[in-house]
């Protein structure tokens, strides 16, 4: 991933700290259509962020060391 890739990771991590979201919001907030920017489809494969109960996106134990590492809340 590059660096803005990278960026962009930790603030939808940061984003879904917050509260746990639906995922059609998740999907509609976030969507891109340049296939250079997977931001979503990085957070799911690195095991940032997972689809939970009721379709709701939460994130992850490793999502929360992430935030930790770069003094983010959540």
């Amino acid at each position: 991933m590059s660096e803005a890739a990278d960026a962009l990771v930790l603030d939808l991590v940061e984003w879904i700290a917050r509260e746990p979201r639906p995922y059609a919001q998740v999907i509609a907030t976030w969507r891109t259509s340049c296939p250079r920017l997977t931001i979503w489809e990085d957070a799911v494969d690195l095991g940032y962020v997972t689809r939970g109960h009721d379709a709701m996106v939460v994130v992850t134990e490793q999502g929360r060391k992430l935030l930790r590492a770069h003094g983010r809340p959540g």
